[in-house]
């Protein structure tokens, strides 16, 4: 006599662990909706799922080993000893593929980042659901949830990540991710512009457009287009939501990008910009371009275009060859204060890549070193920025409250998760309040 199967009386659960940047997070939405709009329900606590997906990054060798720890964790659930699944999705098998196989039995299976569309036949083989089984799934839901929505967590968030391009052409020599990820493929208007009206019926407020390269979108086209063109016809249309970049590489802040943000309201001045270094040599030696007076030439430009504008950029301190001199040009440059808010990275030697064997590596002890005095320069150039700005009438949009009931949110100025909140004294999560900035800690704001 067959067993009767749990998945005919009740949708089975699958639970998301995302590792890593906004990109995977996005990931993880997309793989999300596509489980709901075929009958599987998203739960939140990986221990009650039957399925469990650890969506991991690779980018460099501390987020690798963060991935393996939530791998191991997640392999140690009571649920998953016991049967339920286990899949490791995303950079790792991207970048490490059989060998990661072989050296991972716990996994019921893997799917690199070019699969993830398959996530659901699967994690369906994964839980013994056979294709008339999943097709009566489908069936139930056709019309229960709407093309693209993402069913997650229950909660109602106010900004929301949109992922308009994948890859990278650029094979910077310390960077895995267009090994990971694959060559730079803009996505089409019609699927960018479909993510954004999802997302803006859900109730989102921002939407912040991100990339590996944000601003080579639409180069790749066969009528080719520019992210300025795209940003613009967007802010448009959801004039009632605002739009941020992120991910601009130097040469991807054009004229047509400054002017297209000075004139809509709606467009966040906020540009963020990797520079990565600034000597010449070391930026050859990064397969980069630019240099110290071609950096400062493009913060004029900006400043000139964009008065009002917030930059950001980030660095990395003890690429292979940097000398002291190189370093110290590097503090001088972050002291000129060009930049409101700086991310800091001491250099990641990273197997397959161009800089793993180039000469003259920097000790480890003496790369972190030479980051955390880059951080703490930073701290003190950019936080004098953060404390003008009181005094100032800011709109902010309110994210949601604290433990003590203490109301959150984000001004223009602050992307998420990386430049602090703005504590307000009114309104509810969701309301773009004007207020005037009273106060200022480090990174974080309050405002009335």
């Amino acid at each position: 006599m067959e067993t009767e199967n749990v998945f005919e009386i009740e949708s089975p659960r699958v639970a998301f662990v995302t590792m890593g940047c906004a990109k995977n997070e996005v990931d993880t939405q997309r793989m999300q909706s596509q489980l709901t709009r075929c009958g599987f329900a998203i739960e939140q606590d990986p221990e009650a799922a039957d399925a469990v997906v650890v969506n991991t990054c690779s980018f460099i060798q501390s987020a690798t080993e963060e991935s393996l720890e939530a791998i191991f964790e997640v392999a140690g659930m009571p649920n998953v000893t016991a049967g339920a699944a286990l899949i490791v999705a995303g950079c790792m098998p991207a970048r490490y593929g059989q060998d990661l196989e072989s050296e991972l039995s716990e996994a019921s299976a893997f799917v690199p980042c070019s699969k993830e569309d398959d996530i659901v036949q699967v994690i369906a083989q994964a839980l013994g659901i056979d294709q008339a089984r999943l097709e009566r799934m489908k069936a139930a839901m056709l019309g229960a949830v709407p093309e693209g929505a993402v069913a997650i967590n229950g909660s109602r968030a106010v900004s929301a990540y949109v992922k308009i391009s994948d890859g990278c052409d650029r094979f910077c020599s310390y960077c895995t991710i267009p090994y990971i990820r694959g060559r730079y493929h803009s996505f089409d208007y019609e699927t960018v512009r479909a993510d954004v009206a999802d997302r803006v019926s859900e109730g989102v407020k921002e939407i912040v457009l991100i990339a590996q390269d944000t601003g080579r979108w639409g180069q790749d086209f066969e009528d080719e287009s520019s992210l300025a063109w795209l940003v613009g016809t967007l802010a448009d249309e959801f004039a009632d939501t605002w739009f941020r970049v992120m991910y601009i590489q130097p040469e991807g802040i054009t004229d047509e990008l400054l002017h297209t943000a000075a004139e809509h309201d709606n467009i966040c001045s906020y540009f963020d910009i990797p520079l990565q270094h600034v000597q010449p040599s070391i930026l050859k030696a990064m397969h980069r371009k630019g240099s110290r007076e071609e950096y400062e030439s493009l913060v004029e430009r900006i400043r000139r275009i964009v008065p009002e504008v917030t930059l950001r950029t980030t660095l990395i301190a003890g690429f292979p060859g940097e000398t002291e001199e190189d370093f110290d040009e590097l503090c001088d440059f972050v002291e000129e204060g060009f930049f409101d808010y700086i991310g800091v990275f001491a250099y990641s030697r990273e197997e397959g890549t161009r800089a793993y064997d180039l000469p003259d590596q920097v000790d480890d002890d003496e790369k972190a070193y030479r980051a955390q005095r880059l951080r703490d320069l930073a701290d003190d150039v950019c936080t004098p920025l953060v404390a003008a700005r009181v005094g100032k009438a800011m709109n902010v949009l309110i994210e949601g409250r604290e433990e003590d009931g203490q109301l959150f949110g984000r001004a223009m100025c602050q992307a998420p998760e990386v430049d602090g909140v703005t504590y307000v004294d009114n309104g509810e999560p969701g309301n773009i309040v004007q207020v005037t900035i009273t106060d200022t800690l480090l990174y974080e704001m309050e405002g009335e």
